[in-house]
Formats: C-alpha cells, sequence, structure tokens
C-alpha cells in the first residue's frame, strides 16, 4: 500500500506564505509525477501543479509567479511554497502521486487527505 501525507497548510493573511509538503510511503518502484489539486467551496477541484520525475514543472495560471513546486525523488518529497497568497487560494489541497509500485505494473495514482489553506483578507 502506497501513502500519502500532507502537512503545513494552515491560516494565513493575505500577503503572507505557507509551505505544504507531501511525503509518498510504502512500496514504490518509481514515481513519475507528484503534484497538488485544490479544491474551493462549491468549486470543481483543479490543478494548482506538479513536477515530473525529469524536473519539468507545470503552474495553473493563477499561481505562476507565486508559488513554487519542488520535488526530492530520493525521498518521494514534493513541496509547495506558496507566496503572496490571495483569499481566492483558500481551498482543501490535495497531494497527489503518480507512480508505480513495481517496474512491471503500471502508473496508478494515489491521493492525500488534503489539507486546509485559509487566506484571510
Amino acid at each position: 500500500q502506497v501513502q500519502l501525507v500532507e502537512s503545513g497548510g494552515g491560516l494565513v493573511q493575505a500577503g503572507g506564505s505557507l509551505r505544504l509538503s507531501c511525503t509518498a510511503s510504502g512500496i514504490i518502484s518509481s514515481i513519475n509525477a507528484m503534484g497538488w489539486y485544490r479544491q474551493a467551496p462549491g468549486k470543481q477541484r483543479e490543478l494548482v501543479a506538479h513536477i515530473f520525475s525529469g524536473g519539468s514543472s507545470y503552474y495553473e495560471d493563477s499561481v505562476k509567479g507565486r508559488f513554487d513546486i519542488s520535488g526530492a525523488n530520493a525521498q518521494n518529497t514534493v513541496h509547495l511554497q506558496m507566496n503572496s497568497l490571495k483569499p481566492e487560494d483558500t481551498a482543501m489541497y490535495y497531494c497527489y502521486a503518480l507512480l508505480r509500485s513495481s517496474p512491471t505494473r503500471p502508473d496508478r495514482e494515489y491521493w492525500g487527505q488534503g489539507t486546509q489553506v485559509t487566506v484571510s483578507s
């Protein structure tokens, strides 16, 4: 079994910063990508950022220039540094990983339980 454990959410004022972390544990052969989605009340879950094992990354337009995703494959960990936070960034943030548990198995998605980020105005 694979588990993703997130940390780092909380309450911050607009303009502040938070750093989210997520670590994957269990039987893991390789990780293709890790990243973060978020879901605000009444809205669909949206991709915030992800990073591939080769180092390339993607950011949703509204967070470009403010968020930075970094991964440490050796530790199966991904971080999301969030700066200049805005009230509209308020959401539950979910970590995900696309990985395989053995070289002969296909990639599968795994999800964390979520961590709440609240930005007050």
